[in-house]
């Protein structure tokens, strides 16, 4: 294998860092980067590649948040189930948040195993992810500019109705259809729009990230099968450990960023990534 390829393992890995957490679509970026730096390997590969290379991702989520999502232990429990035995080690506020999570997952989890493959045939494509990148670029403009001043009305994720979790899931359902439209910019949006505080809806992001991106990766693994080349294995691994460096640095930037500033600047990111990409295809289909 030449080294070649894990340099291009490294880049990938680098893009689904930074754009898996920021609400800027990971898939619509990989797609593109597909396009200009193609990795030598079989399409069945690559198809598996572009998903299972978010476990890295999903890796950096469960560390910084480990406090927060590990529902055991005596230590820090607020809401223990009981006060004395083995149901003192559960923490009651912790399973709530699963659940709520479970909730939102649900209506991505049961249309996209049942649709996957339908809509990356009909929708991986640069018109869908310009598009998509240009509507929500929109929507992230317009949704900060009419909250400009307003207090949230839901400041926690502990705040979360179930039905709120239920809605920021079918929001998390158009990602999974259109790529470009980015998991955690849709479900930022649909949080925004329900009266959720900027903080609280990129933490929620993070956690519903972690059921629907190990389902994902596991499903494209199976579908693959554990037959890998070792050059495959060394490709995966790669992008996957720099998907997990990358994303501990840009999550612990995005957190502090937003306590600050507003999303506007991705929607403007997206509405200008999505044009270059309309001019340059097109352009690219004259010629």
């Amino acid at each position: 294998m030449e080294i070649i390829e894990l340099l291009k393992a490294v880049l990938f890995g680098v893009v689904e860092g930074i754009t898996e957490w920021l609400p800027i679509s990971s898939t619509g970026h990989m797609i593109l980067l597909n396009q200009f730096i193609k990795l030598d390997v079989s399409e069945e590969f690559y198809s598996m590649f572009q998903v299972v290379i978010q476990l890295g991702a999903i890796l950096a989520v469960v560390v910084v948040f480990w406090n927060n999502i590990w529902p055991f232990g005596r230590r820090n429990n607020k809401e223990p189930l009981a006060r004395h035995g083995i149901l003192s080690y559960i923490k009651m506020d912790i399973i709530r948040l699963w659940i709520k999570i479970i909730i939102a997952c649900v209506p991505a989890a049961v249309i996209g195993l049942a649709f996957d493959d339908k809509f990356e045939a009909a929708f991986y494509n640069y018109q869908t992810v310009a598009i998509a990148l240009i509507v929500f670029g929109v929507a992230f403009i317009v949704i900060e500019n009419r909250h400009k001043g307003k207090r949230s009305r839901v400041r926690s994720v502990a705040q979360l109705s179930y039905q709120m979790c239920l809605l920021i899931g079918v929001f998390q359902l158009i990602a999974a259809i259109f790529p470009g439209t980015s998991r955690s910019g849709a479900t930022i949006v649909g949080a925004l729009l329900i009266g959720v505080s900027r903080v609280a809806a990129a933490e929620f992001t993070f956690y519903l990230a972690i059921p629907v991106m190990f389902g994902a990766s596991i499903l494209k693994i199976m579908q693959f099968g554990l037959h890998f080349t070792g050059a495959e294995a060394a490709i995966l691994l790669t992008g996957m450990i720099v998907a997990f460096i990358v994303s501990i640095v840009v999550i612990n930037f995005l957190m502090g960023y937003i306590k600050k500033h507003d999303f506007k600047v991705f929607g403007w990111y997206r509405i200008v990534l999505g044009i270059i990409v309309l001019v340059y295809f097109i352009a690219t289909a004259v010629a």
